[in-house]
């Protein structure tokens, strides 16, 4: 009997013993460390569910932790804005060309009544009034010489003899150096007289009222120098 008691103690403890263990803290036995066999399986417990698998032992079965976001790219950097461009430097502004100006002179040491012929004083005057402001000049565009007369004779005639006093004008010019392809020679006869006299019975006094309107103008047109 005394044998059978301790037996039955002895079960007792085992059942006790494995009941303790039976309720491991894990749903695994071992706790901790995991009780494994040979083939490397973990020994669950009773208490084991889906919900309390190991990683380590039921990987397919864990919850898997959450994706962790990639981090976001670094923003591309900016490249620093380029400065502008100067403003182009203004086309330079062309002088303007210089305008041809005119000079005009009326030779008032006249002509003798009749007469295309150059005297002295005429001489003088046109080297003076014209021949030496021709060096104010750059160029020279054209020399327009123009003859007059006065009223006393034909239309006809005074016309070929303001003709014969502007070239007569203009051989001199022309023999001082002044180009004569620029120099046109005109006859305008009695038409543009710059003094009116009477008429008088002494011819030889009107002739000499009538003095101012034998002359000669010459015009000249160039460009100044600078």
């Amino acid at each position: 009997m005394k044998k059978a008691a301790w037996i039955t103690l002895a079960a007792a403890a085992i059942t006790g013993a494995a009941q303790a263990q039976s309720q491991p803290e894990s749903a695994y036995w071992g706790g901790a460390a995991t009780w494994k066999n040979s083939s490397g399986q973990c020994w669950r417990g009773g208490y084991w569910s889906p919900q309390m698998a190991s990683p380590d032992c039921d990987p397919d079965l864990a919850p898997k932790p959450a994706p962790v976001a990639a981090p976001a790219p670094a923003p591309a950097p900016v490249a620093p804005r380029a400065a502008p461009a100067p403003e182009p430097a203004p086309a330079p502004v062309a002088a303007p060309a210089p305008k041809p100006v005119p000079l005009s002179v009326t030779l008032t040491d006249t002509f003798a009544s009749n007469s295309a012929v150059i005297t002295p004083a005429m001489r003088k005057k046109i080297d003076s009034e014209v021949l030496a402001k021709l060096g104010q000049f750059s160029s020279i565009d054209s020399v327009r010489v123009e003859g007059h007369t006065d009223r006393l004779g034909s239309d006809a005639y005074n016309r070929k003899l303001s003709q014969r006093r502007a070239d007569a004008v203009a051989s001199y010019l022309a023999s001082k150096g002044v180009d004569r392809s620029k120099i046109q020679s005109v006859g305008s006869g009695k038409a543009f007289p710059v003094k009116s006299c009477p008429d008088q019975k002494n011819r030889k006094a009107l002739a000499s009222c009538l003095t101012p309107n034998r002359r000669v103008t010459v015009d000249v047109t160039g460009t100044p120098k600078q």
